[in-house]
């Protein structure tokens, strides 16, 4: 006998996303989430705290391989996971990112399923987290069956359009941010966003973001028959034949062995690794740790003359190098620019990290812009992760791909000068920042070749579902999170159908929506 028909490891995007489609099952599903719920207080947009202090991020150590030496990750034990800090720009994948793909160091494999396969759960997707957008203005866009997003685009602020516009001049094609907010902007008073300057990276006091949390377990949990254990730290997992049904979890010192149906793992594509790796799961291919990506990413503060009094700043992106540089040789994608929230100076501080004084780094953040530049991680099975003697991750990895990112660098900050900025702060992220790892478990039609089959499902056993980002046998240059809602969208319909239950994707219905079985009486969150 089980103990549960579903229990679902980990809260963030991928695993709120299975509790809140099979939630209307009536089956027993029990959520373990790490961490507890993120605390609402005045700290939540404190920069002092979020970007001093490290808040709310997780403590403990991982080991870096390449510098032998212990970090500490860039990650978040909460309900919600990382999403709860997330800067809110949700995108799918370009259809093109699906397909096989060539840079100066190396390829990016076709995935076992195209874009089509993905896009009604993309829909899907962009109406549960409240998406703002305009079809039609980007380029690369791929094909939508929605006439457009939920939301109309957050408009631009004065300085931020005036950006656009002097960049638009230059032959560049201005979009606006793909954001998922609780918002209406005809209507504001109604729904809980107020535009601020703390959306990114900081949690939302108003959960106005929507995030794993607020999209996924809260709806999840309307339902009687969903339970959510909160700071439940699950060690490993154990088999019975074909079928890893045993969880064993700690929570507050206590440990519980619990049997499951169905067990879905959604730890992060570093921590799912290690708790599988943790487990010796059967892996026919060798590739379970391995092939670990985590995009080039850069933060690029664009100083000017004239002040930058924006309040609410993530709205503006371009993809005009997404697909080819703008030089003759440059025939591979560089990758997007968007910006990110507005800088408060206390993270302008940590960024340089220069010896100068505080009213100096105000100055900076009154002037400045800031951008964020994101390129291709290639997959190299080289890249792993592996288990420290304490079953805590240990990481080899070397960045790749690193000239088109360069090359993003210098062609943007070359429009930025053509603008009137004249002094840029760069950095590019260490192994430290893995707010897009993935590639861990990657997924396929053949075991000697991918950890798991086509519908995410280990190889090796009949009952156990990986929906974070360690599927992704590639990940193109955009942030992960819609994809990976969009498949455990997908993957919990095969889960459903498992369970008796008929897929009916028409246009009598939204996107991924089950038909329960005759004589079956549920309703829809």
């Amino acid at each position: 006998m089980t103990d549960y028909d579903v229990i679902i490891i980990g809260s963030g995007a991928g695993g709120s996303t299975v509790a809140r489609s099979l939630a209307d099952t009536g089956k027993k599903i029990l959520i373990l989430e790490r961490g507890d719920f993120l605390p609402r207080e005045k700290k939540n947009w404190d920069p002092d705290f979020i970007f001093g202090e490290r808040g709310y991020q997780v403590e403990e150590d991982w080991y870096d391989h390449e510098k032998k030496e212990t970090f500490k990750p860039q990650a978040f034990y909460k309900v919600g996971g990382n999403t709860k800090v997330y800067g809110s720009v949700l995108m799918r994948m370009r259809a093109e990112d699906f397909g096989e793909q060539t840079w100066p160091d190396g390829k990016s494999p076709a995935w076992a399923l195209d874009y089509s396969e993905y896009e009604p759960y993309y829909t899907r997707a962009e109406d549960w987290y409240c998406i703002h957008g305009k079809l039609g203005e980007d380029p690369t866009e791929p094909f939508h069956s929605g006439e457009d997003f939920p939301f109309p685009p957050m408009e631009h602020e004065p300085r931020i359009q005036e950006a656009a516009d002097e960049l638009e001049a230059q032959g560049l094609i201005p979009i606006h941010s793909t954001l998922s907010l609780n918002r209406d902007p005809k209507n504001p008073e109604k729904r809980p966003c107020i535009r601020c300057s703390t959306c990114d990276p900081y949690p939302c006091m108003l959960h106005a973001k929507q995030d794993a949390e607020t999209a996924g377990i809260r709806p999840a949990l309307r339902h009687d028959n969903v339970e959510l254990w909160t700071n439940a730290h699950v060690e490993k997992l154990t088999s019975t034949g074909s079928k890893m049904d045993t969880v064993h979890v700690t929570v507050e010192g206590k440990s519980y062995e619990l049997k499951a149906d169905i067990v879905v793992v959604s730890c992060g594509a570093v921590n799912s690794a290690a708790l599988l790796l943790r487990s010796e799961m059967k892996d026919e291919s060798g590739l379970l740790g391995r092939n670990l990506m985590k995009h080039n990413h850069s933060g690029i503060h664009a100083i000017s003359n004239r002040p930058n009094p924006t309040v609410f700043q993530k709205t503006l992106g371009f993809h005009d190098y997404y697909f080819k540089g703008p030089k003759a040789h440059q025939n591979y994608g560089l990758g997007t620019i968007q910006l990110t929230g507005k800088a408060p100076w206390q993270r302008l501080k940590g960024f340089v990290g220069a010896d100068m004084s505080d009213d100096h780094y105000k100055f900076l953040e009154k002037h400045a812009i800031d951008w964020w530049a994101t390129t291709d991680d290639l997959p190299d099975p080289n890249n792993r992760v592996r288990l420290q003697k304490n079953g805590k991750p240990a990481l080899d990895f070397r960045p790749n791909n690193r000239q088109p990112h360069d090359e993003l660098i210098e062609a943007w900050t070359t429009h930025l000068r053509a603008t009137g900025d004249y002094m840029f702060m760069i950095k590019t992220m260490g192994i430290e920042t893995l707010w897009h790892q993935a590639g861990t478990a990657v997924f396929g039609e053949n075991a000697a070749t991918s950890v798991l089959d086509i519908n995410c499902r280990a190889h090796a056993y009949d009952n156990l579902y990986v929906v974070d980002s360690s599927f992704m046998p590639g990940m193109g240059a955009v942030n992960l999170t819609l994809t990976i809602i969009a498949n455990a969208l997908r993957v919990s319909d095969r889960i459903r159908e498992g369970m008796g239950y008929k897929v009916n994707v028409d246009a009598s219905t939204r996107p991924g929506q089950m038909v329960p079985p005759e004589g079956t009486s549920v309703s829809y969150a």
